[in-house]
């Protein structure tokens, strides 16, 4: 579907981490503003893993990770010879694995791909790690299209652009002390924006990312004050460009489009994982090594690649697993439409993971609905972070759960949308707000329900919950369809 086109652009401004749930009137006055002005997502979805540079790159592509094959942050590539840990917060690696690979790193289009097709511009502002930067358009060089990085400015696609931001606003900053609120790259590339990027070249479509709240919530805690000062001074950033596009952006036909990755949850206790595998007799280790049976991949979701990827490894390893109180719902090669090769466990595919990048055993650890010291509904526990400190990558609610709003001259104006959204469904939203039809690979919807011209009945919505168990171990995963989109509401171990 598309709409009226001419000069239509938009401007898409991410903050990472951010729940829906932190917006009020008092803390982020000008996202809430925003969100009375425009069409708001009431159940907005990430995917899974609900981690950043996995959720962005099904942002940029349209689809999800069994598709676009960035299946986590960090993956084991067993394709290579020898099998090699994959980080992605390396800008660098980005760039020479997609060389290697003949330009089919990430194995989908991408936003960036699609525009300069069809003869449209493409700029990004980023203050997210080197690689998250990256995956928003990790072929900006190629395809000479601006790239812009808050902190690394080895990253800038274009020399001349940098320097013209940097003559104005003095030198990139430098990463914010870790447990500090990293706020000089938020301010510096909300001017870049405002002052070069959009007076210069005007792109057709513009991704200003934002890496708070997400860096405080990791290293202070959801509601700790450190994270509150970010999330409104972000909110502030955020003013300067609300501001200018309702005296401005408007009138050049932008649309605004602001979103989060995913959510935050609190972790409120330790998880044995090494030592519960160890006791199934599995020797365990973060990277490849001789003797070492199962590779952990650090992070809060759960990614276990065995040496010996066989039924009964996997089932051994599962059993073990399930038994311990921080396991939560862990997914295994299908052995069918719901299950897993694993009793107890389901299918990969059920959440579209299934790849050959991705592990053999993949869990979330278990998640709860109490509230923790900050009053914040959502705890989990961590094998990695400490107690107290919020997490991703899991399927608890509040980790899923995102920010989504739209506003512009062809979006409906004070709409709370019901109708189940993703993360996936800005890519072609984006195209068809531009009269650019989607690829065939995008499996995300436009979001017909917010456009002033849309259909005025709402799309049919089918709800499934999914379970399997074994003994005494038993998971749900919720699932909502709207049309051909399905979306991963959440998921939960009992």
């Amino acid at each position: 579907m598309s709409v009226r086109s001419i000069s239509n652009r938009v401007l898409i401004v991410l903050f990472d981490g951010l729940r829906p749930d932190l917006i009020s009137p008092s803390l982020t006055p000008n996202l809430d503003r925003l969100q009375r002005r425009g069409a708001m997502l009431a159940r907005q979805r990430t995917i899974y893993p609900s981690e950043t540079r996995t959720a962005l790159t099904s942002l940029v592509t349209g689809t999800t990770p069994d598709r676009h094959g960035i299946v986590g942050n960090k993956y084991l590539d067993r394709l290579s010879a020898p099998p090699r840990f994959i980080d992605t917060s390396d800008d660098c690696l980005i760039e020479e694995l997609d060389i290697e690979s003949g330009g089919h790193f990430v194995g989908v289009p991408s936003l960036g791909e699609v525009l300069v097709a069809n003869g449209r511009t493409f700029s990004v502002l980023a203050s997210n790690s080197a690689g998250a930067t990256s995956m928003l358009n990790h072929k900006a060089r190629t395809l000479g299209q601006v790239t812009l990085s808050g902190h690394f400015p080895r990253i800038a696609t274009s020399a001349a652009m940098l320097e013209r931001v940097e003559a104005l606003l003095g030198p990139t900053p430098a990463p914010a002390p870790q447990g500090t609120p990293d706020l000089a790259a938020q301010a510096f590339l909300t001017s870049a924006f405002l002052d070069v990027i959009w007076p210069q070249i005007r792109p057709d479509v513009a991704i200003l990312s934002f890496g708070e709240p997400d860096i405080s919530c990791h290293y202070s805690g959801i509601g700790a004050s450190e994270t509150l000062e970010a999330i409104g001074f972000i909110d502030k950033q955020f003013g300067r460009v609300l501001d200018w596009w309702e005296t401005d952006g408007i009138s050049h036909g932008v649309h605004l489009v602001t979103a989060s990755d995913h959510g935050h949850v609190t972790v409120h206790a330790q998880a044995d994982l090494f030592e519960t595998l160890e006791g199934a007799g599995l020797r365990c280790g973060p990277v490849p090594a001789p003797g070492i049976d199962a590779i952990i991949i650090p992070g809060q979701v759960g990614a276990i690649y065995l040496s010996e990827p066989s039924d009964a490894v996997i089932r051994r390893a599962v059993a073990a697993m399930i038994e311990r109180p921080w396991c939560g719902p862990v997914f295994t090669a299908g052995r069918g439409g719901v299950e897993g090769v694993a009793p107890g466990s389901f299918a990969r595919h059920l959440v579209f993971v299934d790849h050959p990048r991705s592990a053999d055993i993949l869990f979330s650890f278990r998640g709860d609905d109490a509230v923790d010291s900050f009053g914040l509904m959502g705890r989990t526990w961590s094998a990695d972070w400490p107690v107290g400190f919020g997490v991703h990558g899991g399927l608890h609610a509040k980790e899923m759960s995102s920010v989504g709003i739209l506003a512009g001259p062809l979006i409906k104006s004070g709409l709370i949308s019901q109708v189940p959204s993703g993360i996936c469904d800005f890519a072609p939203t984006v195209l068809g707000l531009l009269g650019i039809s989607r690829p065939s690979t995008m499996t995300g919807r436009v979001l017909a329900e917010v456009f002033t011209e849309g259909a005025e009945k709402e799309p049919r919505v089918i709800e499934t919950v999914h379970e399997t168990s074994d003994r005494g171990y038993l998971q749900h995963l919720c699932c909502v369809e709207v049309g051909a989109a399905v979306y991963l509401d959440s998921a939960e171990a009992l």
